[in-house]
């Protein structure tokens, strides 16, 4: 299986492409850098779910 690219899927997310992504428990460590790094991650909140599984989305301004 490949890897995610999970710095696209954020720009994806950012830019209104993709409502959300899920982040499973075995492949966090391989993003959480990714999501550290990225410049625009205050505008982006991650939601965790039963079973380890993190929901990601971008935050509604009013």
């Amino acid at each position: 299986m490949a890897a995610k690219d999970y710095r696209q899927l954020l720009e994806d997310l950012r830019a209104g492409k993709i409502e959300e992504f899920v982040v499973t428990p075995e492949e966090f460590m391989d993003f959480q850098p990714i999501y550290h790094d990225y410049e625009y991650r205050t505008q982006i909140e991650g939601k965790a779910e039963r079973g380890g599984e993190l929901h990601y989305h971008l935050i509604k301004r009013d």
